[in-house]
C-alpha cells in the first residue's frame, strides 16, 4: 500500500478557515466565534475521509524570533494583528487535533514551512508521497516527483495538487527552485519581504526566463539599462535578503519518525468534549455518529456564564450533574425527555377536547403547536395539534387523515384561536397559522412569537427550537430524526408514527416553546428591543401569513413562449461566440472559456486565474473587457439569458401550488440582520430587473382574474431620504423638501457645476456615490464600478463628504457609538451587535464599521415598509376590502387591486407608505397599475 504522509500548515488553515466564514460567522450560545475552530476541523475531516493518508502531522508557528527576524527585523513587521476570535481558538485547535491523535509539530527558532519542509524531505527520501497541505506560494520550493503542495477545496473551487509541473507552469519557469528567485526579485508584501521595488510577479518571470537566476538578474542590471536596470541596481541588496528570506529551511532538527505519524483513531471521549463546548452539533455527529448529540453526560464539565448588554462573559468553569444545570446559566444541554419529569396526555375524544378546552379557556397565554405531514404549509395536512400552560405538562390532539374530519376538531378550538385576551404562544407561529388557514380557521387572538423574539434579542443567532432549547434551557428535545428518518427520499411520514412517540414529541415541542417565552419577553426590555418586537415583527406574522395564503397567479403560456424566445437568443449567441472565436469548445466551462479569450485571442496579456490555476472568466471581468471585442457582449449575452431561463422562465412553473395553482412565496421574519424580509420558493428579491429580458419576468405574475389589476407602491429613494433625515445634513434635506432630483443635485455639488448644466454621466456617477458612500465604496472600487480614473472617483468621494459634511459626521459618530455600546439601532431601537468594532484587526474592524454606519439606514427603512405593511393590511380588513396584499420585494408591494376599489386604496397605500415612518424629510411612494408585474412597476 503506498504511504502517503500528509503535513498541514496549521496557521495558514486556520486563517483561511476564519475568514471565509467571516461574513456568517458561526456563534455560540456563549457568544464565541467557532468560525476557525469549524473550518479547520472541516478541512482536516475532509481530507481525511477523501485521501485517506497513511501517516499525518500538523505543524504550527511558535512565538519565539526565527533566524529571519534576527536577520531582518521588519520580517512579517507589517501584519495585522491577528483578530481576537482567531487566537482565541487555538487552544481549541490544539485540542481537537489532540482528539484526532495527530502530532503537532512546533519548534521554537522555525517556522512552521520550516519544519513542514524538513519533515517532507525527510519523508520522501524514505518512500513517501508528501503532500504539503496549505496555500502558500512559497512551497512551491520544495516539491518533487513525490511532494506536493495540496491546496484544500476553498469556496466552492475543488482541491488542487502542485506538483514540480504545475508549479513550473505556474510561475513559467523551468525549475521549481526558481521560485526563489522570483520572491527574491518580488518580495512578499504578507511577509513584508521587501523584494526590488517596482518589480512585480509579470516581471519577476520576464527577467528569470531571461537570465535564469536572481544574481544573474543582478549582475546583467547594465545590460538591461533603462529604468527597469536603475531598480535592479538599487535593489540589489534588499532582492539577495529577499532570497534568503524566503527560502525554507530543510535541516530543521527535527526527525521523522514513522510511527508517530501514523493515523490512528481519534479519542472520542476529548472529541465529544470539545465539541460539545464549541457546539458542533452536526459535525459532531458527522465524526462520532449519532449517539453524539451535543449534549452533556449526566457529570460534565461546563463553563458558567454571566450574560450582560452585550454578550456573555465565562466566568468559571464547573462540573454539573442533573441537579446542578437548573442553578446558572449553563452551555450544555444535559437534559432530555428521558431524565426530565413531565405530564404529556394524548387528547383523543371529544370529552376530553371539551375538557381540555375548558381548561385552555382560563389561561392568559397557551403554547401552541402543530405536527404535519410536510415543511410547506401551503402543501401539508396537519397530523395533531399541542398545547401546553404550564410547564412539563402538555396536551396532544391527534387529527385524522380525513379533511372534513379534522376541520370538525379544528373548529371545537375556535373560541381560543378567536379569543379576545388569551396570547397564543408559538415558535415561528406563522407555519401554524397558515397550517389552520387551509382548514378554515383564522387565528385572531394576540401572539407572541418566540423565534422572533430570540431574532431581536440576538439577531445573528441560530434560532430552531432545538438550539434555542439546547441554549436557553439546557434541554435537548426529542429529534425529528428519531421519528421519521433523516431528510431525504426515505423519510418518512409524521402520520406513521405511532401514537405514544408523535405525543411525546408534539407535546414536549409546546412545552419547550412556553418555557422559551418565559425566558424571553423579560429580555425583550432588558435589550430595550420590545417596541420593536410587539410593533412591528409580531403583528407582521398574520400580515405576512395573510399574503402567502394568497399567492399570486402566474402566466405559464407567457412563460413558456418565452422560454422558446431565450432557446432562440442562447443558441443565436452562442454560434456568435464560437464563430468570433474560431473554435467550438464548451461555452459554460469557466476553463475551455478562459482558455479561448486569454490564449487563443489574447484579450488581456494580465488575465488573471483562479486558486485552481483557470483563468477567471467571471462577469466583473468580462464587463471590463467588453469594448475589447464582440465576442465578450455575446458570452454575457449567453450567460444572462441562460440564467434567467433555467432559474426563472422554466423553474417559476415548477413553483406552482397544486391547490391553487399559484406561486406562494414563504417570507422569513428572522434570516436578515437588518430587519429585511427574505422568501423563498421563489426567491422574490432575486428576481431581475436591471435589464430588459430581466424585467420580461414580471409579465408572468399577473392578477387573480379580469376583475383585477396589479397595483405596485415603491417607496421613492427612501434610503437616501433615510440618511438626510438621520445625520440632519441640511444640503441634502433641502434638496428632499424642495423635490429637486437627489442625484441631480449632488452631481451639481461634487462636480461645481449649476444644476442645468449637469450631464447624465454627471447624474449616474453621482448616484452611485449617493447609494455607495454608506456601505464604504472606495475610490478603487467606485473607479472599477463606473469605469473612470481613480483620482476622478477620489474626487467624487471627497467633493461629497465637503458638500455633505453631516453625512461623514453621522458615519464618524456611528462608529464611535458603537465602539463603546457595543451595538447600533434603527431609529425605532432595533439593534445589531458588533462584538468585532474594537478588533484590533483592521479587516475585521472595517466589517464591523460599515455594518454600523449601513444598518441604521437599511434597518430602519426595514421598519418603515413593515409598519406600512401592517397599517395598510388592518385598514384593508377594517373596510372588508376585495383587494390584497400579495408581495413585497425590497422597498415595493404588489396588490390584487379590485377594479372597483382602485379609487380607493390608491390615496390609501400612498398615505400610510408615506406616514408609517415620518421623517424630518417628505416619504414619497410611487404607485402604477397594470395587467401584470411589469406593467404595474
Amino acid at each position: 500500500m503506498e504511504k502517503k504522509l500528509f503535513l498541514l500548515d496549521a496557521m495558514a488553515l486556520i486563517y483561511r478557515a476564519y475568514y471565509a466564514l467571516i461574513r456568517n460567522p458561526r456563534i455560540t450560545s456563549a457568544g464565541r466565534n467557532t468560525n476557525a475552530q469549524f473550518g479547520f476541523t472541516t478541512t482536516l475531516l475532509d481530507l481525511i475521509n477523501k485521501e485517506k493518508p497513511t501517516h499525518i502531522a500538523v505543524a504550527f508557528d511558535t512565538h519565539a524570533p526565527t533566524e529571519r527576524h534576527t536577520t531582518y527585523t521588519d520580517y512579517k513587521a507589517n501584519r495585522e494583528d491577528a483578530p481576537e476570535d482567531l487566537l482565541d481558538a487555538l487552544p481549541d485547535i490544539k485540542r481537537i487535533i489532540e482528539g484526532f491523535n495527530i502530532p503537532v509539530v512546533e519548534l521554537d527558532g522555525y517556522e512552521a514551512d520550516d519544519v513542514i519542509g524538513t519533515l517532507a524531505w525527510q519523508a520522501a527520501d524514505a518512500g513517501y508521497t508528501v503532500y504539503m497541505v496549505t496555500p502558500d506560494k512559497d512551497y512551491g520550493q520544495l516539491v518533487r516527483d513525490n511532494i506536493f503542495i495540496y491546496k484544500p477545496p476553498y469556496m466552492g473551487n475543488k482541491e488542487e495538487i502542485m506538483g514540480p509541473k504545475e508549479v513550473c507552469e505556474k510561475w513559467q519557469i523551468k525549475d521549481v527552485h526558481q521560485v526563489i528567485d522570483i520572491l527574491g526579485l518580488m518580495g512578499d508584501a504578507v511577509d513584508n519581504i521587501p523584494g526590488i521595488a517596482g518589480i512585480g510577479e509579470k516581471t519577476a518571470m520576464k527577467l528569470l526566463a531571461q537570465y535564469h537566476t536572481l544574481e544573474n538578474v543582478l549582475d546583467n542590471a547594465d545590460t538591461i539599462g533603462g529604468k527597469m536596470g536603475e531598480k535592479i541596481k538599487a535593489g540589489r541588496e534588499n532582492a539577495l535578503l529577499s532570497k534568503e528570506l524566503a527560502t525554507i529551511i530543510t535541516d530543521v532538527p527535527v526527525t521523522f519518525h514513522e510511527e508517530d505519524f501514523c493515523i490512528k483513531d481519534c479519542d472520542k471521549g476529548k472529541l465529544t468534549d470539545i465539541f460539545m463546548e464549541l457546539e458542533f452539533k452536526t459535525l459532531g455527529k458527522r465524526i462520532l455518529g449519532d449517539g453524539f448529540a451535543g449534549s452533556a453526560s449526566v457529570e460534565a464539565k461546563a463553563r458558567v456564564v454571566q450574560t450582560d448588554l452585550f454578550g456573555t462573559v465565562v466566568t468559571e468553569e464547573v462540573t454539573v450533574t442533573t441537579e446542578t444545570v437548573e442553578t446558572g446559566n449553563i452551555l450544555l444541554a444535559d437534559k432530555n425527555i428521558h431524565n426530565t419529569p413531565h405530564e404529556y396526555e394524548v387528547i383523543d375524544t371529544l370529552e376530553k377536547r371539551t375538557a381540555l378546552l375548558q381548561q385552555l379557556l382560563q389561561q392568559s397565554e397557551v403554547s401552541f403547536d402543530t405536527e404535519t405531514t410536510g415543511t410547506d404549509a401551503n402543501d401539508a395536512e396537519i397530523v395533531g395539534m399541542s398545547f401546553s400552560f404550564k410547564k412539563g405538562v402538555a396536551y396532544y390532539i391527534p387529527m385524522p387523515a380525513d379533511n372534513t374530519a379534522a376541520r370538525a376538531i379544528i373548529h371545537e378550538f375556535t373560541p381560543l384561536f378567536q379569543h379576545p385576551s388569551i396570547i397564543l404562544i408559538g415558535q415561528n407561529i406563522k407555519y401554524d397559522m397558515l397550517i389552520l388557514k387551509w382548514y378554515g380557521m383564522e387565528i385572531t387572538t394576540a401572539l407572541f412569537d418566540t423565534m422572533l423574539a430570540h431574532y431581536l434579542i440576538e439577531p445573528e443567532g441560530r434560532r430552531s427550537m432545538d438550539v434555542l432549547s439546547a441554549q436557553y434551557l439546557q434541554y435537548e428535545p426529542v429529534s425529528i430524526e428519531s421519528l421519521i428518518g433523516k431528510k431525504g427520499k426515505g423519510q418518512g411520514s409524521m402520520r406513521d408514527v405511532e401514537i405514544e412517540k408523535i405525543k411525546e414529541y408534539a407535546a414536549e415541542d409546546a412545552d419547550i416553546t412556553l418555557q422559551l417565552k418565559e425566558k424571553f419577553a423579560p429580555m425583550l426590555p432588558e435589550k430595550a428591543v420590545d417596541k420593536v418586537f410587539y410593533d412591528i415583527e409580531n403583528p407582521l406574522v398574520k400580515v405576512l401569513a395573510d399574503m402567502e395564503y394568497e399567492g399570486i397567479a402566474l402566466d405559464t403560456m407567457a412563460l413558456a413562449d418565452y422560454s422558446k424566445e431565450l432557446e432562440i437568443e442562447i443558441k443565436r449567441a452562442e454560434e456568435s461566440v464560437y464563430e468570433q472565436a474560431g473554435v467550438r469548445f464548451k461555452l459554460a466551462s469557466p476553463k475551455q472559456l478562459g482558455e479561448v479569450l486569454f490564449e487563443k485571442l489574447q484579450l488581456d496579456p494580465k488575465a488573471k486565474k483562479t486558486r485552481t490555476g483557470q483563468y477567471a472568466t467571471g462577469e466583473d471581468v468580462l464587463q471590463k473587457l467588453s469594448n475589447k471585442h464582440k465576442i465578450v457582449e455575446d458570452i454575457l449575452i449567453f450567460r444572462e439569458l441562460s440564467k434567467l431561463k433555467s432559474t426563472y422562465v422554466d423553474s417559476l412553473p415548477l413553483l406552482l401550488n397544486k391547490r391553487t395553482n399559484r406561486i406562494h412565496t414563504s417570507y422569513n421574519q428572522a434570516v436578515a440582520v437588518t430587519g429585511r424580509l427574505s422568501s423563498n420558493n421563489p426567491n422574490l428579491q432575486n428576481i431581475p430587473i436591471r435589464t430588459d429580458r430581466g424585467r420580461e419576468i414580471r409579465k408572468a405574475f399577473i392578477p387573480r382574474n379580469e376583475e383585477f389589476v396589479l397595483l405596485s407602491a415603491d417607496y421613492s429613494q427612501i434610503e437616501l431620504r433615510i440618511i438626510a433625515a438621520i445625520s440632519e445634513d441640511k444640503e441634502m434635506m433641502a434638496a428632499f423638501q424642495q423635490g429637486i432630483d437627489i442625484h441631480a443635485a449632488t452631481a451639481a455639488k461634487v462636480y461645481n457645476v449649476p444644476l442645468e448644466e449637469v450631464t447624465s454621466d454627471m447624474r449616474r456617477n453621482s448616484k452611485s456615490v449617493n447609494f455607495g458612500i454608506i456601505y464604504g465604496v472606495s475610490a478603487f472600487g467606485l473607479s472599477e464600478n463606473l469605469g473612470i480614473p481613480r483620482s476622478e472617483a477620489k474626487m467624487l468621494i471627497d467633493n461629497y463628504f465637503a458638500q455633505y459634511p453631516s453625512i461623514k459626521k453621522y458615519m464618524d459618530d456611528q462608529i464611535k457609538f458603537a465602539s463603546e455600546k457595543g451595538y447600533v439601532q434603527t431609529l425605532l431601537g432595533r439593534k445589531r451587535w458588533l462584538k468585532d468594532i474594537n478588533s484590533s484587526n483592521a479587516v475585521v474592524r472595517g466589517f464591523a464599521e460599515r455594518n454600523a454606519i449601513n444598518m441604521p439606514i437599511q434597518g430602519t427603512a426595514a421598519d418603515m415598509i413593515k409598519l406600512a405593511m401592517i397599517a395598510i393590511h388592518k385598514a384593508f380588513k377594517e373596510r372588508n376590502l376585495k383587494s390584497r396584499m400579495l408581495l413585497q420585494v425590497h422597498d415595493e408591494l404588489v396588490f390584487d387591486a379590485h377594479r372597483s376599489e382602485l379609487e380607493i386604496i390608491k390615496p390609501l397605500i400612498l398615505d400610510l407608505m408615506r406616514n408609517a415612518l415620518p421623517l424630518s424629510v417628505p416619504v414619497e411612494a410611487e404607485m402604477g397599475t397594470g395587467n401584470n408585474w411589469l406593467e404595474a412597476h
